[in-house]
């Protein structure tokens, strides 16, 4: 393996301090030491000479992989860096730094060897989120002591502290332990190989309270509540945050929200709590985080470097349940549009590694970059899937023109994910429609034909669920779809009357329906699941709504009410039809 120099923010530095620097690649510490006096003395040495901090990063072979001029904290790593181990283990690599500590902190002047670490408490998130197997820091006596008869030079490293993580969190909250000062030859007495293996088997007996099932992610969920919102709103939105997460197969082992004015443009959250959300991710041995609210491109990059973990927002985790249930053509096609809508402006680079480089007239300089292929592709990509879309909506009117030459009415089934349209569709039509107690369990259209008391025919179609916060990305792409709700001549807006936010359902599918220029059609609210409500609630809510009827599709009562009503406002709104029936 060959090791890495990392000069960080040091300037004028010397030729011979570079040199030094590099040496320390070439040194290894034997398989069974934390570190050995050769090593802690040459970091102390350079450390004393440049005045900045030295970090070495050193694997389970001995190998010193990597040397940054500055704390723990500033090591650039890809092998730290958002590479996940299993919840019981640690990463492999520990680092060693050297600090020039004020000869008052140190035990020569009188204080206790016990002292806490000098190193920032950044230093030890950084161990905690990437899961180092130790963090050893040596402090720099520069009074040193040597032996001028024997010629030697003079040994900066004095005391050295070693800290580790902690199974749990101790009576104080903490996530790490440090371990009383030593000297670096008490130090390099302790046994490696067995510090880590006692530390890992503490590990693996928390080991099963993480295990998931296999391919299944691990979700941390966050939320933001901002000044004028109340907190139990955010709460429900995470609660329904869950539900979206455990309907795309993830396990969700935690959540937590922060108020603020606003969303912090770098963050979401402030930088402080997004450090506290990175140590709990590693602590629940979380490899998913998912925001409550569409990130910005630089939002999610931001939030990621500093967790070091997998982060999505509301609207791609709407967009991956959408991917996984879209069965059609049609639908694989609206959701793969909305999906590279999404994608195109957080296509990022990565400098002039993804130019494309050539000999020859017209090939010379950076050229194009993959970057700019990349968006160039996607977006012949979007071209195409719009066009192929706006197909969709021609063969569509094409069918809608021939319901309307044989004058069938068409009633739309509109609502809130997880109300009980696609149920209500089977009950009324006996069709064979896929249901689920699950969010979005149906994403692809269905119209079927049944017969109304005076029977006459009428088409009832069943659309996508919607859901508060709806991707607008996902709006558009799904808008040929969308679009039988705004042709239908009645809506039928499902209800679950049993939710205890059914009122913010109506009004988020309201919001949607205005959006589509519908919501001023004629509708019909049927108050499904109404056998999970008390009869006083059931009341109340029957005069929040208009039209109301109270029904239970699973238990298929208020059947016959539904019919009845929809023959009635088809009478008001579609007299011509009443004279042509089945």
């Amino acid at each position: 393996m060959h090791g890495k120099l990392d000069l960080g923010r040091a300037k004028g530095l010397k030729q011979s301090e570079i040199k030094k620097l590099n040496r320390l690649l070439q040194k290894r510490i034997p398989k069974d030491k934390i570190l050995t006096t050769e090593i802690a003395d040459s970091i102390a040495e350079i450390t004393h000479e440049t005045g900045y901090a030295v970090s070495i990063v050193v694997n389970r072979r001995g190998q010193v992989v990597n040397v940054t001029v500055g704390s723990p904290a500033e090591v650039q790593m890809p092998e730290l860096r958002g590479v996940r181990v299993g919840p019981g283990r640690l990463c492999g690599h520990r680092i060693i730094s050297a600090v020039q500590a004020p000869a008052e902190n140190g035990a020569r002047a009188g204080k206790s060897p016990h002292a806490e670490l000098v190193s920032s408490k950044e230093s030890l998130q950084f161990m905690a989120r990437n899961r180092l197997d130790l963090l050893a820091q040596v402090t720099v006596d520069a009074r040193g002591s040597f032996s001028r008869s024997k010629g030697e030079q003079a040994k900066l490293a004095d005391l050295v502290q070693v800290a580790h993580l902690l199974p749990g969190r101790d009576s104080d909250g903490k996530l790490w332990k440090i371990l009383p000062a030593q000297t670096v030859r008490g130090v390099q007495e302790d046994n490696f190989e067995e510090l880590i293996s006692a530390l890992e088997e503490e590990f693996r007996t928390r080991a099963p309270e993480l295990a998931v099932a296999e391919g299944e992610e691990r979700a941390f969920l966050i939320g933001l509540v901002c000044d004028g919102a109340n907190s139990w709103q955010v709460e429900d939105d995470l609660d329904e945050l869950a539900r979206l997460a455990r309907t795309a197969g993830a396990t969700v082992c935690g959540r937590l929200t922060q108020t603020r004015q606003g969303p912090d443009p770098k963050f979401f959250l402030g930088s402080g709590k997004i450090q506290e959300v990175a140590l709990l991710i590693q602590e629940l041995g979380a490899t998913l985080l998912v925001v409550d609210q569409e990130l910005t491109p630089n939002q999610q990059r931001n939030i990621e470097e500093a967790v070091a973990v997998k982060v999505i927002d509301r609207t791609e985790l709407i967009l991956d349940i959408f991917a996984q249930r879209a069965q059609t053509k049609e639908g694989k096609l609206q959701v793969e549009l909305a999906q590279l809508k999404y994608l195109y402006p957080r296509l990022i680079g990565k400098g002039q590694t993804l130019s494309r480089l050539g000999g020859g007239i017209g090939t010379r300089g950076p050229g194009e970059t993959k970057l700019e292929i990349d968006r160039r592709r996607i977006r012949e990509k979007i071209t195409f899937l719009e066009e192929e879309a706006a197909r969709i909506k021609s063969y569509r009117d094409v069918q809608r023109k021939r319901r309307v030459s044989e004058h069938l009415p068409v009633v739309a089934l509109t609502g809130y994910t997880n109300s009980g349209k696609s149920t209500l569709l089977n009950a009324l039509t006996k069709a064979d429609v896929y249901t689920g107690d699950k969010l979005f369990a149906t994403l692809d259209p269905t119209t079927r034909r049944t017969t109304l008391p005076d029977h006459s025919p009428v088409l009832i179609s069943d659309t996508v669920g919607f859901i508060k916060k709806l991707p607008t990305s996902l709006v558009t792409a799904f808008r040929a779809t969308l679009e039988e709700v705004a042709v239908a001549d009645i809506l039928l807006h499902v209800v679950d009357a049993s939710h205890p936010n059914v009122l913010e359902h109506i009004s988020s599918v309201h919001d949607v329906l205005s959006d589509l220029g519908a919501v001023d059609k004629p509708m019909i609210t049927v108050l499904n699941k109404a056998d999970r409500v008390r009869k006083e609630d059931l009341a109340w809510l029957v005069a929040q709504v208009p039209n109301p009827v109270i029904a239970s599709a699973t238990m298929r009562f208020g059947l016959g009410s539904i019919l009845n009503k929809i023959q009635e406002v088809i009478s008001e709104v579609c007299p011509e039809r009443q004279k042509y029936s089945a």
